[in-house]
């Protein structure tokens, strides 16, 4: 009897070491993708269910807005939350209210080259760790659809940076009361510093760093975009970083505000 054919790509090429078990490791390499899985469902489902629930958004004593629903363009909203005036009316239940920024910061965090390496591996196991195969034999990399798609992370770059831009406009404002005049308090911290952190996560990425430097032969004739380039390149060593704290302080800005909009916990104020 004929042994099956090996396969032309992968871990059952030719040339590659004919090893039946998936893998000879013996330490806890299954734990990492394990955790990464965990970590990333748990964001998924926890922003999935705040973006569709339309209560709790907004403190309008404070002006404090969750970045979930940032920017508030419609009639649904509630008033005081379009900052930038009302563009469309009535909205179905189905379509969340940050519709122009929500698509295109899905589409920014799953074309990033940090979360690629990190559900390839974890959820798709492609492969889950070294020296572990994965469980299909053929490889086609991001040559194909939809994989192909990835490569359109620069586009959904310029857009994050217009996100980021309203999100820092957000939290300047949170510093005005309703009543008039400045105010400061607990949640303007944590606005603050959670757009300090997407700022950073977004100009870290990888496609900024080839906006400052790319396509430069000599760094000499462009001293400006050279020290940019240089800034951009300290940040990209901590992609990895920013791209899971920004997480956590998503979902902590959005508690928060959540928190205080239901009247669940007062705010702590330092200047009213």
């Amino acid at each position: 009897m004929n042994a099956p054919a090996r396969s032309t790509t992968g871990v059952r090429a030719p040339g590659r070491a004919e090893i039946a078990a998936r893998t000879l490791r013996t330490d806890l390499w299954w734990r990492p993708p394990l955790l990464t899985t965990l970590g990333l469902t748990v964001f998924v489902v926890y922003a999935t269910i705040r973006s569709f629930v339309r209560t709790a958004y907004w403190v309008d004593e404070y002006h404090y807005l969750t970045p979930f629903y940032s920017p508030c363009v419609s009639a649904s909203c509630v008033p005081g939350s379009t900052h930038f005036g009302v563009w469309f009316g009535e909205l179905p239940m189905w379509v969340p209210l940050a519709f122009l920024s929500l698509p295109f910061l899905l589409g920014f965090r799953l074309t990033c080259y940090y979360y690629r390496k990190a559900y390839y591996r974890s959820i798709w196991q492609s492969p889950t760790a070294c020296a572990v195969a994965e469980p299909r034999a053929h490889y086609t990399g991001e040559t194909r659809l939809p994989l192909i798609l990835q490569n359109s992370h620069r586009y959904f770059f310029y857009v994050a940076l217009v996100v980021s831009a309203i999100n820092t406009y957000d939290a300047v404002l949170a510093f005005h009361r309703s009543t008039g005049g400045f105010g400061f308090g607990l949640g303007n911290v944590i606005i603050t510093v959670n757009v300090i952190l997407l700022w950073a996560y977004t100009v870290s990425c990888h496609s900024c760093r080839h906006v400052t430097g790319g396509r430069l032969k000599h760094f000499s004739a462009h001293p400006v975009r050279y020290r940019l380039w240089t800034w951009v390149s300290r940040l990209n060593t901590r992609h990895m970083q920013l791209a899971w704290t920004t997480l956590g302080t998503l979902m902590l800005t959005d508690f928060y505000i959540m928190l205080v909009a239901s009247g669940t916990i007062s705010d702590l104020r330092f200047v009213n």
